[in-house]
Protein backbone atom coordinates (compact mmCIF):
# COMPACT_ATOMS: atom_id res chain seq x y z
CA UNK A 1 0.00 0.00 0.00
CA UNK A 2 1.53 3.32 -1.05
CA UNK A 3 1.73 6.47 1.07
CA UNK A 4 -1.36 8.07 -0.48
CA UNK A 5 -3.45 4.95 0.12
CA UNK A 6 -2.12 4.60 3.67
CA UNK A 7 -2.97 8.22 4.44
CA UNK A 8 -6.46 7.86 2.95
CA UNK A 9 -7.09 4.68 4.94
CA UNK A 10 -5.87 6.24 8.19
CA UNK A 11 -8.02 9.34 7.60
CA UNK A 12 -11.05 7.14 6.92
CA UNK A 13 -10.53 5.41 10.25
CA UNK A 14 -11.39 8.73 11.91
CA UNK A 15 -14.60 9.13 9.93
CA UNK A 16 -16.92 9.25 12.91
CA UNK A 17 -15.08 12.39 14.07
CA UNK A 18 -15.26 14.36 10.81
CA UNK A 19 -17.96 13.10 8.46
CA UNK A 20 -20.59 15.65 7.48
CA UNK A 21 -23.57 13.62 6.22
CA UNK A 22 -25.68 14.65 3.27
CA UNK A 23 -29.30 15.65 3.71
CA UNK A 24 -30.36 12.57 1.76
CA UNK A 25 -32.22 14.78 -0.72
CA UNK A 26 -31.22 14.71 -4.37
CA UNK A 27 -30.05 17.99 -5.84
CA UNK A 28 -32.49 19.56 -8.30
CA UNK A 29 -31.62 19.42 -11.98
CA UNK A 30 -30.46 22.69 -13.51
CA UNK A 31 -31.39 22.61 -17.22
CA UNK A 32 -31.92 26.37 -17.07
CA UNK A 33 -28.28 26.95 -16.19
CA UNK A 34 -27.03 25.98 -19.63
CA UNK A 35 -29.78 27.97 -21.32
CA UNK A 36 -28.88 31.14 -19.41
CA UNK A 37 -25.19 30.60 -20.07
CA UNK A 38 -25.63 30.21 -23.81
CA UNK A 39 -28.15 33.03 -24.24
CA UNK A 40 -27.09 35.69 -21.75
CA UNK A 41 -23.31 35.27 -21.81
CA UNK A 42 -22.91 36.41 -25.45
CA UNK A 43 -25.08 39.44 -24.70
CA UNK A 44 -23.30 40.44 -21.52
CA UNK A 45 -19.71 39.69 -22.55
CA UNK A 46 -19.27 42.90 -24.61
CA UNK A 47 -20.71 44.96 -21.74
CA UNK A 48 -18.69 43.56 -18.84
CA UNK A 49 -15.07 44.57 -18.32
CA UNK A 50 -13.82 41.34 -16.77
CA UNK A 51 -10.49 39.53 -17.00
CA UNK A 52 -10.11 35.94 -15.81
CA UNK A 53 -6.62 34.58 -15.15
CA UNK A 54 -6.06 30.90 -14.41
CA UNK A 55 -9.50 29.53 -15.33
CA UNK A 56 -7.69 26.35 -16.43
CA UNK A 57 -7.11 25.59 -12.72
CA UNK A 58 -10.82 24.83 -12.31
CA UNK A 59 -11.32 21.08 -12.94
CA UNK A 60 -13.96 20.28 -15.53
CA UNK A 61 -15.06 17.12 -13.68
CA UNK A 62 -15.30 15.83 -10.13
CA UNK A 63 -16.14 17.55 -6.83
CA UNK A 64 -14.77 21.09 -6.54
CA UNK A 65 -14.93 23.92 -4.02
CA UNK A 66 -14.39 27.42 -5.41
CA UNK A 67 -13.27 29.60 -2.49
CA UNK A 68 -13.23 33.35 -3.08
CA UNK A 69 -13.11 36.62 -1.15
CA UNK A 70 -16.41 38.47 -0.76
CA UNK A 71 -16.76 42.21 -1.32
CA UNK A 72 -19.95 42.70 -3.33
CA UNK A 73 -23.34 41.26 -4.21
CA UNK A 74 -22.00 40.52 -7.71
CA UNK A 75 -19.30 38.14 -6.42
CA UNK A 76 -21.32 34.91 -6.83
CA UNK A 77 -22.27 35.96 -10.35
CA UNK A 78 -18.63 36.56 -11.24
CA UNK A 79 -17.61 33.13 -9.93
CA UNK A 80 -20.48 31.36 -11.68
CA UNK A 81 -19.63 33.13 -14.94
CA UNK A 82 -15.98 32.05 -14.77
CA UNK A 83 -16.38 28.40 -13.82
CA UNK A 84 -17.49 26.80 -17.11
CA UNK A 85 -19.59 24.39 -15.06
CA UNK A 86 -22.65 24.83 -12.79
CA UNK A 87 -21.74 26.33 -9.41
CA UNK A 88 -24.05 26.04 -6.43
CA UNK A 89 -24.02 28.43 -3.49
CA UNK A 90 -25.82 28.13 -0.20
CA UNK A 91 -28.20 31.08 -0.09
CA UNK A 92 -30.30 32.28 2.83
CA UNK A 93 -34.04 31.78 2.46
CA UNK A 94 -34.67 35.52 2.20
CA UNK A 95 -33.22 35.54 -1.31
CA UNK A 96 -35.89 33.09 -2.43
CA UNK A 97 -38.82 35.16 -1.13
CA UNK A 98 -38.42 37.65 -3.97
CA UNK A 99 -40.18 36.13 -7.00
CA UNK A 100 -37.76 37.35 -9.67
CA UNK A 101 -34.60 36.68 -7.69
CA UNK A 102 -35.95 33.40 -6.37
CA UNK A 103 -36.69 32.22 -9.91
CA UNK A 104 -33.10 32.92 -11.00
CA UNK A 105 -31.75 31.19 -7.90
CA UNK A 106 -33.78 28.07 -8.62
CA UNK A 107 -32.99 28.01 -12.35
CA UNK A 108 -29.26 28.14 -11.62
CA UNK A 109 -29.47 25.48 -8.88
CA UNK A 110 -28.68 27.61 -5.84
CA UNK A 111 -29.54 25.98 -2.51
CA UNK A 112 -31.96 27.54 -0.07
CA UNK A 113 -30.89 27.34 3.58
CA UNK A 114 -33.18 28.03 6.53
CA UNK A 115 -31.73 30.44 9.06
CA UNK A 116 -33.63 28.78 11.89
CA UNK A 117 -32.16 25.33 11.13
CA UNK A 118 -28.59 26.25 12.04
CA UNK A 119 -25.17 25.54 10.58
CA UNK A 120 -25.45 21.74 10.52
CA UNK A 121 -28.19 21.88 7.90
CA UNK A 122 -26.12 24.24 5.77
CA UNK A 123 -23.07 21.97 5.94
CA UNK A 124 -25.17 18.94 4.99
CA UNK A 125 -26.55 20.89 2.03
CA UNK A 126 -22.97 21.65 0.99
CA UNK A 127 -22.20 17.95 1.36
CA UNK A 128 -25.01 17.17 -1.10
CA UNK A 129 -23.14 19.12 -3.79
CA UNK A 130 -19.78 17.40 -3.25
CA UNK A 131 -21.27 13.94 -2.84
CA UNK A 132 -22.84 14.39 -6.28
CA UNK A 133 -19.42 15.46 -7.66
CA UNK A 134 -20.64 18.99 -8.27
CA UNK A 135 -19.11 22.43 -7.79
CA UNK A 136 -19.68 24.31 -4.54
CA UNK A 137 -19.06 28.04 -4.27
CA UNK A 138 -17.90 29.23 -0.85
CA UNK A 139 -16.90 32.55 0.65
CA UNK A 140 -14.65 31.38 3.53
CA UNK A 141 -15.01 34.72 5.32
CA UNK A 142 -18.60 33.68 6.00
CA UNK A 143 -20.01 37.10 5.10
CA UNK A 144 -19.38 40.04 2.83
CA UNK A 145 -16.56 42.22 4.12
CA UNK A 146 -17.94 45.49 5.44
CA UNK A 147 -14.56 47.12 5.96
CA UNK A 148 -14.36 50.55 4.38
CA UNK A 149 -10.58 50.59 3.99
CA UNK A 150 -8.13 47.91 2.80
CA UNK A 151 -7.24 45.28 3.68
CA UNK A 152 -10.81 44.12 3.12
CA UNK A 153 -10.08 40.40 3.49
CA UNK A 154 -11.47 38.98 6.73
CA UNK A 155 -10.16 35.93 8.63
CA UNK A 156 -11.61 32.73 7.22
CA UNK A 157 -14.04 30.50 9.07
CA UNK A 158 -13.22 26.80 9.26
CA UNK A 159 -16.42 25.55 7.63
CA UNK A 160 -14.61 25.31 4.29
CA UNK A 161 -11.96 23.07 5.88
CA UNK A 162 -14.55 20.88 7.57
CA UNK A 163 -16.44 20.25 4.35
CA UNK A 164 -13.19 19.67 2.41
CA UNK A 165 -12.01 17.20 5.06
CA UNK A 166 -15.32 15.39 4.94
CA UNK A 167 -15.00 14.90 1.17
CA UNK A 168 -11.19 14.65 1.02
CA UNK A 169 -10.85 14.10 -2.73
CA UNK A 170 -12.55 17.42 -3.47
CA UNK A 171 -10.30 19.98 -5.16
CA UNK A 172 -10.35 23.29 -3.25
CA UNK A 173 -9.53 26.14 -5.64
CA UNK A 174 -8.59 29.58 -4.22
CA UNK A 175 -9.83 32.64 -6.11
CA UNK A 176 -9.24 36.38 -5.74
CA UNK A 177 -11.94 38.80 -6.89
CA UNK A 178 -10.50 42.25 -7.56
CA UNK A 179 -12.68 45.23 -8.41
CA UNK A 180 -16.14 43.85 -7.63
CA UNK A 181 -16.60 46.37 -4.83
CA UNK A 182 -16.10 49.20 -7.31
CA UNK A 183 -18.49 47.53 -9.71
CA UNK A 184 -21.25 47.35 -7.12
CA UNK A 185 -20.72 48.64 -3.60
CA UNK A 186 -23.23 47.43 -1.05
CA UNK A 187 -25.62 50.02 0.39
CA UNK A 188 -24.50 52.49 -2.28
CA UNK A 189 -25.00 51.12 -5.80
CA UNK A 190 -28.44 49.90 -6.84
CA UNK A 191 -27.11 48.51 -10.10
CA UNK A 192 -23.69 47.18 -11.10
CA UNK A 193 -21.37 49.49 -13.02
CA UNK A 194 -20.59 46.99 -15.73
CA UNK A 195 -17.83 49.14 -17.21
CA UNK A 196 -15.72 48.90 -14.04
CA UNK A 197 -12.80 46.53 -14.44
CA UNK A 198 -13.01 43.23 -12.54
CA UNK A 199 -10.10 40.80 -12.42
CA UNK A 200 -10.46 37.23 -11.24
CA UNK A 201 -7.28 35.36 -10.37
CA UNK A 202 -7.73 31.60 -10.02
CA UNK A 203 -5.06 29.61 -8.19
CA UNK A 204 -4.06 25.97 -8.30
CA UNK A 205 -6.30 23.74 -6.24
CA UNK A 206 -5.48 21.12 -3.64
CA UNK A 207 -7.45 18.28 -2.06
CA UNK A 208 -7.64 17.77 1.69
CA UNK A 209 -5.64 14.54 1.45
CA UNK A 210 -2.90 16.22 -0.60
CA UNK A 211 -2.71 19.05 1.92
CA UNK A 212 -2.90 16.72 4.92
CA UNK A 213 0.20 14.78 3.93
CA UNK A 214 2.26 17.70 2.65
CA UNK A 215 5.11 18.87 4.88
CA UNK A 216 4.04 22.49 4.42
CA UNK A 217 0.39 21.64 4.93
CA UNK A 218 -0.99 19.33 7.59
CA UNK A 219 2.36 17.51 7.88
CA UNK A 220 0.54 14.32 8.89
CA UNK A 221 1.22 10.72 7.97
CA UNK A 222 -0.72 7.50 8.49
CA UNK A 223 1.03 6.81 11.79
CA UNK A 224 0.13 10.25 13.18
CA UNK A 225 -3.50 9.79 12.23
CA UNK A 226 -3.67 6.27 13.65
CA UNK A 227 -2.30 7.56 16.95
CA UNK A 228 -5.31 9.88 17.21
CA UNK A 229 -7.51 6.80 17.62
CA UNK A 230 -5.91 6.22 21.02
CA UNK A 231 -7.01 9.63 22.32
CA UNK A 232 -10.19 10.70 24.06
CA UNK A 233 -12.92 12.13 21.83
CA UNK A 234 -12.36 15.70 23.00
CA UNK A 235 -8.64 15.38 22.29
CA UNK A 236 -9.36 14.18 18.75
CA UNK A 237 -11.74 17.09 18.22
CA UNK A 238 -9.06 19.50 19.40
CA UNK A 239 -6.46 17.99 17.07
CA UNK A 240 -8.83 18.15 14.09
CA UNK A 241 -9.83 21.72 14.95
CA UNK A 242 -6.15 22.66 14.75
CA UNK A 243 -5.89 21.11 11.28
CA UNK A 244 -9.06 22.89 10.13
CA UNK A 245 -7.68 26.20 11.35
CA UNK A 246 -4.34 25.70 9.62
CA UNK A 247 -5.97 24.68 6.33
CA UNK A 248 -8.26 27.70 6.42
CA UNK A 249 -5.47 30.13 7.26
CA UNK A 250 -3.34 28.80 4.40
CA UNK A 251 -6.29 29.01 2.02
CA UNK A 252 -6.84 32.65 2.99
CA UNK A 253 -3.14 33.31 2.51
CA UNK A 254 -3.39 31.83 -0.98
CA UNK A 255 -6.31 34.13 -1.80
CA UNK A 256 -4.33 37.11 -0.53
CA UNK A 257 -1.30 36.07 -2.60
CA UNK A 258 -3.57 35.96 -5.66
CA UNK A 259 -4.43 39.60 -5.03
CA UNK A 260 -7.56 39.55 -2.85
CA UNK A 261 -7.66 43.13 -1.50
Amino acid sequence: MDTKESLASAWSSLENHWLIPTTGTALPKVPGYGLLRWTLSPLLRPLVNIKIIGANHIPRKGPVILAANHLSHVDPIMVIASARRPVRYLAKDGHFSNKALGAVMRITGQIETKRDEGGSQALSSAADVLASKGTLGIFPEGTRSKRTEPPFLLPGKTGVARIAASYPDTVVVPMALIGTRKMMEANKDKFPKLWKRVTMNVGKGVTWLEWLGHEQGGAMNAEHLTELLTLEDHEVRTALAGLYRKFTDQLMASMKALGAP
